[in-house]
């Protein structure tokens, strides 16, 4: 059945992608400044669109549910249908055992007079509604009528029978600029603060972002950190902060080790060694160090897949035995790294990347590879017995043509190891016990102050 508050169309809704990004895969300076830049300054509109699909229910009754069973309202600053990684893999699992609202980051449109939001399912996650908002592009920089907007959409939203589905929600940001319409007004248990990466060294972030985000760490009852350096920085600020990085789908990615996994053709010919790489292709990257590699290795290949965002698609190098393959389907990802006989994680040393605890760690050692990196700090801290650390960019070309042709046993099994301990659903469960812990503390207070 379909319920409408207004004539914008939802949203269609897509499979788990690597970096498919609605009507913008060919823009990647506007996908940049939406996800990182633009989405940061926030405005909110006026009309209703709820889209479900006939004949499902969205819900699962309250005999299904957990006796501690709370619902969860999601800020984030990447889409859903962006790259599958930390909030959707959190999120999709969450969603198990809690009504998820994923609310993405607003976007500017300069056709449309006044703000509308759609709401829709997804598929394969009953529990989970997507919230998609469009405002006008002329009161984009009206930051305060944003946050106001914001709000006043959401809590719209919420005043209609779905919004039953999350009285008393659990709140969890993963974007510090939606702190100041949602935070302390939703009624909320408990509110969470994933911290992925610090966003504020990124391209396009907004000048105040800095400042939302010291809000936000004032108010969180739970802080997760996305690994240990991060971590040392944010728990300055909230005594609640734990350290928890990303997990791996390890049944997934170990399909890059079975006989029966089919190499995709685009990659099936190429000549080896395959230096590959899976991510976004990013100012992370250090362009001039892959260009080096290709260059140094003619008679092999280097394959890079994953879309491109805040990078000019004709700065990147070229050489004829380096593939720019663009985005894939996360679902053939083992199949593309099956082809990988070194998989690459090639950072640049720079501001975006002081923090980072890079999924594609874990994923790497579940298939089975021998991986390369640049000395990217919490990769040195965590996996230097598994992974080839390396210093300039001349060992990281020579350490790539070395471990191609004499991989390490030993170290390919800790990897495998590692990765088997680290699932999502781990990582998850223990979020969880973090979670109501926090809600827990937070009715005490309330219960002595009443």
């Amino acid at each position: 059945m379909n319920t409408h508050f207004s004539a914008h169309r939802p949203a269609t809704d897509r499979n788990k992608s690597y970096g498919r990004v609605r009507g913008d895969s060919h823009n990647p300076q506007r996908v940049a400044r939406r996800i990182y830049g633009n989405s940061m300054n926030y405005q909110r509109g006026v009309g209703i669109d709820i889209t479900r699909k006939e004949g499902r229910s969205f819900f699962r009754s309250r005999h299904q549910q957990r006796r501690r069973d709370y619902s969860i309202i999601v800020h984030s600053h990447l889409d859903w249908d962006w790259v599958w990684q930390r909030p959707q893999q959190f999120l999709s699992r969450l969603s198990k055992r809690h009504r998820v609202l994923f609310v993405e980051a607003p976007r500017p449109i300069a056709e449309i007079s006044s703000a509308s939001v759609c709401v829709r399912d997804v598929a394969d996650y009953p529990n989970i509604l997507v919230v998609q908002n469009k405002i006008p592009a002329t009161r984009w920089s009206d930051g305060a009528w944003v946050d106001q907007e914001r709000r006043r959409l959401l809590q719209t939203l919420l005043a209609e029978p779905v919004g039953r589905n999350f009285a008393s929600p659990v709140q969890w940001f993963y974007d510090p600029m939606a702190v100041s319409a949602f935070a302390g007004q939703m009624n909320e248990a408990a509110i969470v603060y994933d911290c992925m990466d610090q966003l504020s060294q990124f391209h396009f972030a907004p000048p105040e972002l800095a400042k939302r985000e010291r809000e936000l760490l004032a108010v969180a009852d739970v802080v997760f950190a996305g690994g240990p350096k991060i971590w040392r920085e944010k728990r300055r600020f909230n005594s609640n902060c734990f350290s928890f990085g990303c997990g791996v789908e390890v049944a997934h990615f170990r399909a890059a080790r079975a006989a029966d996994t089919v190499i995709p053709s685009g990659v099936r010919s190429l000549p080896h060694p395959i230096y590959g790489y899976i991510g976004v292709v990013d100012e992370r990257l250090d362009y001039k160090l892959i260009g080096q590699l290709a260059e140094s290795n003619p008679k092999g290949s280097v394959v890079m897949i994953g879309p491109q965002s805040k990078v000019d698609p004709r700065m990147l190098p070229r050489r004829n035995n380096l593939h720019w393959l663009g985005p894939r389907d996360y679902s053939v990802l083992p199949a593309y790294a099956k082809s990988f006989d070194v998989c690459l994680m090639p950072f640049a040393m720079n501001e975006a990347t002081q923090y980072i605890n890079p999924t594609k760690a874990l994923e790497y050692m579940a298939t089975g590879t021998p991986i390369v990196s640049t000395a990217v700090e919490d990769v040195v801290l965590q996996f230097s017995q598994i992974i080839v650390i390396t210093e300039t960019s001349a060992d990281f070309v020579s350490e790539c043509s070395r471990v191609a042709r004499e991989p390490n046993p030993a170290a390919l099994w800790r990897g495998l190891e590692l990765a088997r301990k680290n699932s999502w659903e781990t990582v998850v469960r223990q979020l969880e016990r973090h979670v109501e812990n926090a809600i827990n503390r937070r009715s005490s207070v309330e219960i002595s102050a009443a």
